[in-house]
């Protein structure tokens, strides 16, 4: 079971559980088609986000397979919310999970997703006892691809027009950690 003992800081973030307060915030950046761009989901509505948000806030506990946990990504100096990991229990018998990540826009390029998403790769690790963690987007999602290998995840798979996105055929990058090669890399 992994039960965060939020909040959690880095340098420059603090990583916490969702609160109902978060609405408009999250809001700014989901309702954004440059952020849904290579996402499942279009815009979102306040409506959609406070739906997306529900799930969030009862999202902060991870004691079985299937279940997500959601992190609140806030900039410590101004308290905003810029972005939004999850880490999925895929499979307990395998110690299997995925990672994911969305940030606003206005704060891309500054290196906040790595440094958050290396703290949501440490506690799928360190605390949950996972083995393998993926992450996976849209193979036309140079960003996220290259945010993936700069946390040491390496390329595991490219499935060619795997899946109808929006209407389009997408191909879709399959990144991989082992426990492993987390220990190794921050020993």
């Amino acid at each position: 079971m992994l039960r965060p003992d939020f909040p959690i800081t880095t340098p420059r973030l603090t990583l916490r559980a969702f609160r109902q307060d978060d609405l408009d915030e999250l809001n700014s950046f989901q309702s954004r088609a440059d952020v849904a761009r290579y996402l499942y989901w279009g815009p979102r509505s306040r409506a959609e986000s406070a739906a997306a948000l529900a799930k969030r806030v009862h999202s902060s506990t991870l004691s079985q397979e299937g279940q997500f946990l959601a992190v609140a990504v806030e900039l410590t100096e101004t308290g905003q919310l810029i972005g939004d990991l999850n880490l999925e229990y895929i499979s307990s018998e395998h110690r299997q999970g995925e990672i994911g990540f969305v940030f606003h826009p206005d704060h891309h390029g500054k290196g906040f997703a790595a440094e958050a998403a290396v703290e949501l790769l440490r506690l799928g690790f360190e605390d949950l006892g996972l083995h393998r963690i993926i992450g996976r987007c849209d193979g036309r999602n140079t960003a996220s691809a290259t945010l993936m290998e700069r946390l040491g995840m390496r390329k595991e798979a490219h499935l060619r027009e795997n899946e109808v996105v929006k209407g389009d055929w997408t191909d879709e990058l399959v990144f991989a950690m082992l426990e492993g090669e987390w220990k190794a890399r921050h020993a």
